[in-house]
């Protein structure tokens, strides 16, 4: 897949974001669990992503609490039902995996959830690190638990990440 793709710095370290006509397929951490494939494909386009970088920038100032991005994630049916869920959770709060299973029917499915959940393409925008452990416990997060802490501290804030 030939996307156009933007890197940024932000305040938690650069970001990648790559997209087609289609919308957003990608939202990528300078240290990713897992990296996007066919990457070297990819040609470097910032206009084309302005948007995409002017609403995650607003975003990690404090300045915006959600998004108004076409995505275009690809994945199983069952990960594009969770993608999709994540982006029901409220600003400011958090769910538990098992909270995330029952919202989309799945009671019993917490496990899946948390590996689709980890698979999650465009994170922030959908945001898959307002899903915590029932225990409370911050879980892993393809950017790295300081990287979800952070986005978690924001939305409880209100504000930037750092003033």
């Amino acid at each position: 897949m030939n996307l156009l793709y933007d890197t940024f710095d932000s305040p938690i370290g650069a970001l990648t974001v790559a997209g087609d006509s289609q919308g957003i397929h990608h939202i990528l951490f300078e240290n990713n669990r897992y990296d996007a494939k066919g990457r070297e494909h990819w040609q470097r386009d910032a206009d084309a992503l302005r948007d995409a970088r002017t609403q995650l920038l607003q975003f990690l100032a404090g300045e915006r609490t959600g998004f108004a991005l076409p995505l275009a994630p690809h994945g199983t049916d069952f990960q594009l039902r969770v993608w999709k869920a994540l982006a029901d959770i409220p600003f400011g709060e958090t769910w538990s995996y098992v909270q995330l299973a029952r919202h989309i029917g799945h009671p019993s499915a917490s496990r899946a959830v948390g590996a689709a959940n980890g698979r999650n393409p465009l994170p922030i925008v959908l945001p898959c690190h307002r899903v915590i452990g029932s225990s409370g416990a911050l879980t892993g997060f393809g950017g790295g638990i300081e990287t979800k802490a952070a986005l978690l501290n924001l939305e409880a804030r209100g504000h930037a990440l750092f003033a």
